[in-house]
């Protein structure tokens, strides 16, 4: 770092942040709810008023006062590492911001802080820095060939060449979680909706890159949105679904921002789009599930979105189900402990909070623990497995309404 040069820079931070940094009042409200703050055994650093007044501290080195007369002071390699550790901690839940007496929007803090590191050479964490190669070169972040997006399509399921409806699989269900591509197009199939889909032309929705800092880097994400968006121009559906909370975060949050534009298409969650057929008496149910089912809220869906009751709708609605609620849920529930790139970066830390998640549920004694995001099922499978909680089946609302409309999903092999 040159003499007189501060160590880190304004970039990325609006004024309302830098604002923000000053109205933390310490109150410690933030430090309660902390999924990671908790899982990790409550280090410190990874309470949320802490990172807060750690840059803040930064950011006076470099621009208060003392700086304006005398020069920046610098910070130290080692504080910028220990504090890019602990900012990386933290799965962007939102929970901070939610119980924040004095408002503070902490996820768009904790990005832009992240895309600071990022751009000043500190970030991102562990694994993370793979994202950026993987979804430049392959389009989705597992390095399978783009072309092979439509290849766990089943011999009955029928996609349209253009429909009103497009549905975007996902990276993660298209090439992992194929359970869940499955249950969506044969639902959709028996519900008599036509859709089409993109296939190879589809790319990452760049969740993971927004949420790590990473998408400012060779503009990838910005790419990303774009070459979505012409693709589905191009089919003329006017109506998107989506079974994957980040990719639907993505597309109405981020989308918009990174290309400066309102979208052409309209945005649904397929737990929606069930609701509003339920209440249209659009669904005929041919079987029972029998089952106890609570449900966990992904911060996706939930806390970053606002959508809270359609999933509960649907529950409600699975004939044989019988729904009860989490101590914790939607505005408060707890993170699953997957996102902000933790799962990738530090797996430990991600497993901890689900166990505790997973804990959560169990004090319901549910059959089933049930969500509406892929991501949300795997970490929250890999708590229960690690709890040795094998009783409890952990499972999407798509998969459990395929169930109730008789579709068979024997045939899936996930990845």
């Amino acid at each position: 770092m040159a003499k007189g040069t501060p160590s880190i820079t304004c970039d990325n931070l609006t004024a309302v942040q830098l604002m923000e940094l000053d109205a933390c009042t310490r109150c410690g409200e933030c430090v309660k709810w902390c999924p990671t703050y908790d899982a990790s055994g409550q280090e410190p650093g990874l309470a949320p008023r802490d990172k807060i007044l750690r840059w803040r501290e930064f950011m006076n080195k470099s621009y208060g006062l003392r700086a304006r007369l005398f020069g920046p002071k610098e910070i130290s390699d080692e504080e910028i590492d220990l504090f890019k550790t602990d900012v990386y901690s933290c799965t962007t839940c939102g929970m901070c911001g939610t119980v924040c007496e004095s408002g503070i929007n902490t996820i768009e803090l904790w990005e832009c802080m992240r895309a600071n590191l990022v751009e000043r050479g500190n970030g991102p964490y562990g694994k993370q820095n793979m994202f950026l190669k993987l979804i430049t070169e392959y389009h989705n972040p597992y390095m399978m060939d783009p072309k092979a997006r439509l290849d766990w399509v089943p011999p009955d399921v029928t996609i349209a060449d253009k429909a009103e409806y497009l549905y975007f699989g996902g990276c993660t269900a298209e090439y992992r979680q194929k359970k869940l591509a499955f249950a969506t197009a044969r639902v959709l199939n028996k519900l008599g909706i036509d859709f089409c889909m993109l296939g190879e032309d589809e790319w990452c929705c760049c969740s993971a890159l927004i949420r790590t800092g990473q998408h400012e880097k060779e503009e990838i994400a910005r790419r990303a949105a774009r070459a979505n968006v012409e693709a589905i121009k191009k089919t003329g559906a006017t109506k998107i679904l989506y079974a994957c909370a980040g990719c639907y975060r993505t597309s109405i949050v981020d989308w918009p921002r990174l290309l400066g534009e309102e979208l052409p298409f309209e945005i649904i969650h397929i737990a929606e789009f069930l609701e509003d057929l339920i209440k249209q008496d659009k669904i005929k149910w041919e079987a029972s599930v029998d089952k106890t089912v609570t449900y966990h809220d992904p911060c996706h869906l939930g806390r970053h979105v606002g959508i809270y009751d359609p999933p509960r709708y649907v529950l409600d609605n699975i004939p044989g189900v019988k729904f009860i609620e989490m101590d914790r849920i939607k505005e408060n529930q707890r993170c699953c402990g997957a996102g902000g790139g933790v799962k990738a970066g530090i797996p430990d830390l991600a497993l901890g909070v689900a166990e505790t998640r997973v804990q959560d549920a169990l004090k319901k004694n549910p059959d089933i623990l049930s969500s509406a995001c892929p991501f949300c099922k795997r970490n929250l499978s890999d708590g229960r497995d690690s709890l040795g909680a094998k009783e409890l089946e952990v499972e999407d609302i798509i998969v459990l309404v395929a169930e109730a409309l008789g579709i068979p999903l024997d045939d899936c092999v996930e990845t």
